[in-house]
């Protein structure tokens, strides 16, 4: 569900007014793109799960206190999110093996198409492992989460510009590491 700016600032409004039909509507707007960060960065698909829950509750207690100050909503709830995220990390220290993530995704597949995936994801896993936190992170909210450079930048209170430069970075280095050429280049 996309809605534009000035729908949010209004659901918004009546949300931290008490309505919860409102509060309904934003939570269907950002609940898809929240999940997906908060996914790729906690493995284990449950506590995901509980995660994204926690992060709305906690949303829907500090509405009330939730002043725009130039920083949309959208940025707002994923800073809130990142936040509750890096919280849930250094709590737990819990990783799920990536050995029982491949298991699980290939749970239906034919043997070959097991052993490709495991390939591309080993690959694609070890060039993510190869970038800076902070490149790594704006991965996370730009291609997972979907945000645009401008909500990327407020979640993890940077310049807009240092976002692009830190993404523009980050593919170079990952296109270096899985051999992709650019598109330019004809490959």
């Amino acid at each position: 569900m996309t809605i534009d700016d000035a729908t949010i600032e209004r659901l918004v409004r009546e949300a931290q007014a008490g309505d919860p039909w409102a509060f309904g509507q934003l939570f269907d707007a950002y609940h898809g793109p929240i999940h997906r960060y908060v996914a790729s960065r906690i493995r284990n698909l449950p506590d995901a799960e509980d995660l994204t829950q926690a992060i709305f509750v906690k949303a829907l207690e500090a509405l009330p206190r939730y002043e725009a100050r130039g920083i949309p909503f959208g940025g707002w709830l994923f800073r809130l999110a990142r936040n509750t995220v890096i919280d849930h990390v250094r709590t737990t220290r819990r990783h799920e093996d990536l050995d029982v993530a491949l298991e699980r995704a290939s749970l239906d597949a034919a043997p070959d198409v097991v052993v490709l995936r495991r390939l591309d994801y080993g690959q694609v896993a070890g060039a993510l492992a190869s970038l800076t936190e902070e490149q790594h992170e704006v991965i996370r909210l730009r291609f997972f989460a979907g945000l645009s450079a401008r909500e990327a930048a407020i979640a993890m209170d940077k310049q807009e510009g240092t976002i692009r430069g830190l993404q523009f970075r980050a593919v170079a280095s990952l296109r270096r590491r899985l051999g992709v050429e650019n598109a330019e280049d004809g490959g």
